[in-house]
């Protein structure tokens, strides 16, 4: 297992030769670094890599599933999930000094278990990463279909000339996402990341505000506790809005005292546990058994209204090129030498825009992304990395802890997956 490092190493030796599965994405220790980051500004990558799209399924979630399942849900999976990156991290720390030469959860997975655990992280990572991004398109079509669909409208109704305004949002899309897609340096995005993270906290904000002031005068009637099945698929939801399993080495790697990044994760995780937990409970609590799949569909067509949900969807425009950075890292490195491909990096824009046209609900795509990508991420491959690198130095007791992470993460997983499909063909039925 230790070979596998040994010949990443060796591979990242060579500055001249062309990027393979086992060559590492950082710089050898030869090469000039950046300046770290302080603990805040480790809270605040922390933050940014976790919180996305998901977080606005979270009040249909907790109308489906009961507000007291699932502020437990989100506790539990946020402790997991934070337990999963230690894991990561203990590994890495395991196999020696070498913050420059694992520098990513590939990486990792190679130094442990050769080709079959890069393989297992990159097919992970390229269906959740992409899956994140069909979930942001559709969120932006439902959103504009939410907002300009007028009965009274020649133009802007439920179809236009034969076409519906669902699939014509996300097509007038397409061309724009390819140009940003083209963009090979993220360096150059990085200034589109911080106005997208900007209007993503700002609108959150004014959603919270304003489902407390419906909830003070509507007061609907709430449920606490939900059915099996919806504990399932409000559990897919859960594990999807904790997305960031990937950034966990990356993060520590950047962190000036690495010693206090167990620390940080943890206030950063409880932070945005907390956080998750108001939105979703302000929002069911305001519209109670008529909250929408997005939270934001529930806001009327005031102004106000109008620029959070269009400010939302300016948001997640803009980070889908971000969130597609790590497929076309996987997809060039295995495909391509490593080198930037654009005719490749095109056909997957169109792959995703095609997946977003047949999905019918944004937080039932959700939960199925959840539970079938990012339950092996965040549970199984780290668990099970963590054994593989420590299981000649482990008591019984803590070698039973990573397995019993493992069999968990298999099995929510499968019956996640297996209720949110089952969603998923319902609505279309």
């Amino acid at each position: 297992m230790v070979m596998g490092f040994e010949k990443g190493k060796e591979a990242g030796s060579s500055s001249n030769a062309l990027p393979t599965e086992d060559t590492p994405l950082l710089l050898p220790s030869g090469h000039k670094r950046h300046a770290l980051s302080s603990q805040l500004k480790t809270f605040a990558n922390v933050f940014i890599a976790i919180v996305g799209a998901g977080v606005l399924g979270l009040p249909y979630t907790f109308m489906r599933t009961g507000w007291v399942t699932s502020l437990l849900m989100i506790l539990v999976v946020a402790a997991l999930t934070y337990h999963g990156m230690m894991l990561l991290i203990r590994t890495r720390h395991k196999l020696g000094d070498s913050s420059y030469a694992i520098a990513s959860f590939g990486d990792l997975g190679f130094a442990v278990s050769g080709s079959i655990g890069r393989c297992a992280v990159d097919f992970m990572i390229v269906l959740s990463q992409a899956g994140f991004c069909v979930g942001y398109l559709i969120f932006i079509s439902d959103t504009l279909v939410n907002l300009f669909n007028s009965s009274s409208s020649l133009l802007v109704g439920p179809q236009i000339w034969g076409v519906s305004t669902k699939s014509l949002y996300i097509w007038t899309c397409f061309p724009f996402q390819l140009g940003l897609n083209s963009i090979a340096s993220l360096t150059l995005l990085a200034p589109l990341s911080i106005f997208a993270d900007i209007v993503d906290l700002a609108a959150m904000g004014i959603v919270i505000v304003e489902d407390f002031l419906i909830f003070m005068k509507q007061m609907p009637v709430v449920e606490a506790f939900g059915t099996l099945s919806t504990f399932f698929y409000g559990l897919g939801v859960a594990v999807y809005s904790f997305e960031g399993i990937g950034m966990a080495l990356p993060l520590e790697s950047e962190m000036k005292d690495k010693s206090k990044f167990g620390k940080i994760l943890g206030l950063a995780m409880l932070f945005i546990a907390a956080m998750y937990g108001a939105f979703g409970a302000m929002g069911y609590f305001a519209f109670g058994e008529n909250t929408k799949d997005i939270i934001t569909a529930n806001m009327g067509k005031g102004l106000l209204s109008t620029l959070v949900q269009l400010g939302l969807c300016i948001n997640l425009f803009f980070t889908l090129p971000l969130m597609m950075n790590p497929v076309y890292e996987v997809f060039e490195r295995r495909f391509w030498a490593g080198n930037y491909c654009l005719w490749m990096r095109w056909m997957l824009v169109l792959v995703v825009s095609l997946v977003a046209l047949f999905v019918p609900n944004f937080a039932d795509f959700l939960s199925l992304v959840g539970s079938s990508t990012c339950c092996a991420l965040g549970f199984v491959l780290p668990a099970l990395f963590h054994y593989l690198a420590f299981k000649e130095d482990i008591s019984w007791r803590q070698a039973s802890a990573d397995w019993g992470l493992i069999i968990l993460g298999v099995f929510l997983g499968v019956l996640g997956t297996w209720y949110s499909l089952l969603e998923i063909f319902s609505v279309k039925a």
